[in-house]
Order: C-alpha cells, then sequence, then structure tokens
C-alpha cells in the first residue's frame, strides 16, 4: 500500500484544452444578431467568425465586421479553392465561413462564436464535433416572429414569406442542435445561452487530460 502511495505522489496532472465553437442559428428576426452582440461585449476573449455573403449590404451594416459582402463569382472561387469551413445558399443567396479563421483560433485556445444556418451548422458539426455546440434561437410565437419582421422595415413582403418559409424549413432541423432557447424576454435569453458557454468550457469533451511523473529529489 505504501508503495502505492509513494507512486501516486509522483503524478501530476495537467489539462490541453483547445477553442470551442458555439454556433447560434435562429429563425431571422428572432434576436440572435443582439444575443451574439451581447455576448460578446461579456467575453471579449470569444471570437466572432465574421462570415463571407454574396446577399446586399443592408445601410446599417459594415463591410469586415457584420458580413464580407463578395459577388456570386468570387463565392464559388473560393468553394473551389476549399476555403470554407461551411457553406449554404440560403434565400438565395450564398454564405460561408472561412475555415481559416475558425481553426487558427480554436487551435490557439480561443473560442469562436458562428452566426450560421441549419445546413452549415449541421457540416460543422460533423466535422468537428467534440469541438462545436449547437444552440438554436426560437421566438415564442409564430406571430411575435412576423411583428419583428415587419417592425424592422428592410425587406419587402415577398422576402418577408421567404424568410418565413425558410423558417418553417428550418424547423425540420432544430432536433439536430444541443440547445434550444426561446427568445421571450431579451436578457433572459443572454443567461441561458451565456450559461451554456460556460458550462461548456468545462466539458470532459473539449479538454484532454496529460498525466506525467515528477522526478522525486
Amino acid at each position: 500500500m505504501t508503495d502505492i502511495i509513494k507512486f501516486f505522489e509522483t503524478f501530476e496532472f495537467n489539462i490541453s484544452k483547445k477553442g470551442h465553437i458555439f454556433v447560434i442559428s435562429g429563425f431571422s428576426g428572432v434576436g440572435k444578431g443582439t444575443i451574439i452582440n451581447k455576448i460578446l461585449q461579456a467575453n471579449p476573449n470569444i471570437y466572432f467568425s465574421v462570415s463571407y455573403t454574396t446577399r446586399p449590404k443592408r445601410p446599417n451594416e459594415i463591410e469586415g465586421k457584420d458580413y464580407f459582402f463578395i459577388s456570386k463569382e468570387e463565392f464559388k472561387e473560393k468553394i473551389l479553392n476549399n476555403e470554407f469551413l461551411e457553406w449554404a445558399i440560403v434565400n438565395d443567396e450564398f454564405y460561408g465561413t472561412s475555415k481559416t479563421q475558425v481553426l487558427q483560433r480554436i487551435e490557439n485556445q480561443i473560442d469562436v462564436i458562428l452566426d450560421i444556418d441549419v445546413k452549415g451548422a449541421i457540416q460543422v458539426k460533423s466535422k468537428l464535433p467534440n469541438l462545436t455546440t449547437l444552440i438554436y434561437v426560437i421566438p415564442p410565437t409564430g406571430l411575435e416572429l412576423l411583428n419583428r419582421l415587419k417592425k424592422r422595415q428592410t425587406e419587402t413582403e415577398e422576402q418577408i414569406l421567404k424568410r418565413i418559409t425558410t423558417s418553417l424549413t428550418e424547423i425540420n432541423y432544430i432536433n439536430a442542435y444541443d440547445y434550444i432557447v426561446i427568445n421571450d424576454n431579451l436578457d433572459e435569453c443572454i443567461k441561458q445561452v451565456q450559461m451554456i458557454i460556460d458550462t461548456q468550457k468545462f466539458s470532459s469533451k473539449v479538454s484532454t487530460l496529460y498525466i506525467s511523473k515528477k522526478i522525486m529529489n
């Protein structure tokens, strides 16, 4: 028994952790952009991966902060060059996540937030299952979501109809997500997302335990 205790005393335990990817998706107009901004303000060490898109830039959006706005020809070239961790077509426009942006951060133990749709989220999860947590934000009711979309005054009736149709399609994929959060109260919703992020940091799935022996004098 004494020998076992002496042997155990020589052990040193260390944890090696990579960064983690948090994918936050949700119906268009559900408020996920506001939620992500609040999470980033509270966690300056988390990196937000800016996606590429071919859709037109809205008046309040900033190039390189909200999206990288490129042509469809440029986007297709990046696909051919295997530059995307994931990409998808949403409402007839291309969206994609830079592979380099994300992989460099997680290798350097930096957590990353992605704001992408369900198809892209499933792609990322399939490629990096132990390093990815999927969070889906939903509205309390369909009527509430419709009112939010109309209040933005950034889309035509036809565009709103497209977004609602996309939301109905996405319902089929929600069960692939690790967490579903209802944005009925913004502050409570942000707290729930923050709790998910904090909990995931201690998961054994994202850490590797190393055991070494001390040299005893």
